[in-house]
């Protein structure tokens, strides 16, 4: 699933970036085949680093090589709001691309989280980009529920504020 930066481009103001962030759901036999299957020419990655990542529920990255991307590989964490944006991912489209990504809703509220985290005004002005395009289409029941459950009360009044909602 589709998160950060390219999730919250698909529904609020865009942002450049060489980075993309993927919440994955996989097996260690399923990471060795999907790290196994990349050219090696290509790619770098360090197997025993995504295997610590699944014990972990943590994140492993990959660089491609020739392009410069790095590819953010977050294993879905199992609480329930976790877990419930990982059911709730929608299909989408990015730049001709069929993906799987977060819900609006859900990239929000990952923001926010994000922000608390480490202080991100990056991650606020995010989150006020998708209020500012789309908040006629959110479900701000959803979202403010999250946002008490998940102690963002802060982060949220700070989105809001930058989006010309208070």
């Amino acid at each position: 699933m589709v998160v950060g930066s390219f999730a919250s481009n698909l529904y609020g103001a865009g942002r450049g970036t060489l980075d993309i962030d993927i919440v994955i759901s996989a097996t260690p036999d399923q990471i060795r085949a999907f790290l196994h299957a990349l050219p090696a020419d290509d790619y770098y990655f360090d197997l025993p680093s995504a295997l610590d990542a699944w014990k972990h529920r943590s994140m492993f990255n990959i660089l491609d090589m020739k392009r410069g991307w790095k590819v953010d590989l977050i294993f879905v964490k199992q609480n329930p709001y976790h877990s419930g944006a990982f059911e709730r991912r929608t299909s989408a489209d990015i730049d001709g691309v069929r993906v799987v990504a977060a819900t609006a809703e859900d990239v929000v509220i990952s923001k926010l989280e994000w922000a608390q985290m480490g202080g991100s005004t990056r991650q606020i002005e995010d989150v006020a980009g998708i209020l500012k395009e789309r908040t006629a289409l959110l479900d701000l029941n959803y979202v403010e529920k999250w946002v008490r459950d998940l102690g963002l009360a802060e982060q949220w009044a700070a989105a809001r504020n930058s989006a010309g909602m208070s």
